[in-house]
């Protein structure tokens, strides 16, 4: 079987390995005291499985809880959703970072995506179709005239199997689900394993890996909505955000990206220095107004990588928390909540509105399967789909 990282050049050999490994070194914060001013002491083994709710069909869901280096992660096995992710502020005391529902109806009644996996195909693809070796497709269109995340029963909205695991210091959930050759009319059976593992230091990894028995398109990524002031906390406009993007993907009035990697030089979409997420929301640039915000594909300048290297520091300046972030994808989609309308209440009994929580979406690009310019998202017999993303967390 053929291991394939999309669209890596032969040329990614040592040297680049060796640079994406110094890359995320620089992303780890130093040591840091873990949660209520204890030391990070000896891995926290402990995976609590609970119930959480009973589908309509029967289908029971269960909640994993799982805890490493002052680090602790809750995760649902419907959509392999993200439903709480607690870290340290600067005087030891925890809070939940990500934005979620305490109960399995509101992620059932949910169109928000809050902390899901998301596919078959996260982000747009125009007009729920594409061309694959001659043959069109067509998908679901749950997104205006467009398709989004997988359609509108994409892996979000399956019931995933959950197990747990423990390798050396780490622990960590491993989550498996196959979708049917047609499923929302993709074709080919597709096997997806996602490992979600909290290291010693308290580093969030997912690792995502899937092999089809037909040609397909596959982008994975996870939907988390995080906010380091806490969740339910207010908007996250005064985070201040490093993104190392010098283009981005430009769309059109439905959120499909024109083709064009357009420079952020002089638009509210450079953020190669560090600045707060909200200092150009309100600004009357095109590509804002057709996002009510920003809703857009930064093309990373370290591009598709063998193993994870640094792309963004979010900084909370209030609580101190930091977040980097390192992926081996070529994009990320910087979303700033705009579509949260106040009518989703959260895990702290707060109503989201506007702006309460941002997603950095790695991935390729969206529309991939129709711009022939962009990396490409074609999986075949054969290959074996592999993406990585971590999350470093520290103080400052």
């Amino acid at each position: 079987m053929t291991t394939r990282r999309r669209t890596v050049l032969a040329a990614a050999g040592a040297a680049a390995a060796a640079g994406a490994t110094g890359a995320a070194g620089t992303a780890h914060a130093a040591p840091r005291r873990g949660a209520e001013g204890q030391g990070n002491g000896p891995v926290n083994a402990a995976k609590a499985k609970e119930h959480f709710g009973t589908l309509e069909d029967g289908t029971e869901v269960h909640r994993w809880t799982i805890e490493n280096g002052g680090t602790r992660l809750r995760v649902i096995s419907f959509g392999g959703a993200v439903q709480s992710l607690e870290i340290p502020d600067r005087h030891g005391r925890r809070a939940n970072i990500s934005l979620g529902f305490d109960n399995l109806e509101g992620y059932v009644k949910d169109t928000s995506h809050f902390g899901a996996l998301i596919g078959r195909y996260g982000n747009r693809i125009a007009k729920g179709r594409f061309t694959l070796d001659g043959k069109t497709y067509q998908l679901p269109l749950n997104d205006g005239p467009n398709s989004l995340h997988g359609g509108d029963k994409g892996f979000d909205r399956r019931v995933w199997d959950v197990e747990p695991f423990e390798k050396g210091s780490d622990v960590g959930l491993t989550l498996r689900y196959t979708s049917a050759d047609g499923e929302m009319g993709y074709p080919g059976k597709l096997k997806v394993r996602v490992d979600y593992t909290l290291a010693s230091g308290g580093e969030f990894r997912i690792d995502y890996e899937a092999v089809t028995d037909k040609a397909t398109v596959v982008n994975l990524t996870n939907h988390t909505y995080f906010n380091l002031a806490g969740e339910g906390s207010g908007d996250v406009y005064g985070h201040r955000l490093e993104l190392d993007a010098s283009r981005y993907t430009p769309v059109d009035s439905t959120l499909i990206p024109t083709g064009e990697l357009a420079k952020v030089a002089r638009t509210p979409f450079d953020f190669r220095r560090a600045k707060a997420i909200g200092q150009d929301i309100r600004v009357p640039h095109e590509q804002v107004l057709f996002g009510k915000g920003i809703d857009h594909n930064f093309v990373l300048d370290k591009g598709i990588t063998p193993r994870p290297e640094r792309f963004v520091t979010v900084t909370e300046p209030t609580s101190g928390r930091v977040m980097r972030i390192a992926t081996t994808e070529p994009g990320v989609q910087f979303y700033t909540g705009n579509f949260l309308d106040g009518s989703a209440v959260g895990t702290s009994g707060a109503v989201y509105r506007q702006g309460d929580g941002f997603c950095l979406e790695t991935q390729h690009f969206p529309d991939s399967p129709n711009q022939p310019g962009f990396p490409s998202t074609v999986l075949r017999p054969g290959e074996t789909y592999r993406s990585s993303t971590l999350h470093y967390f520290g103080i400052r």
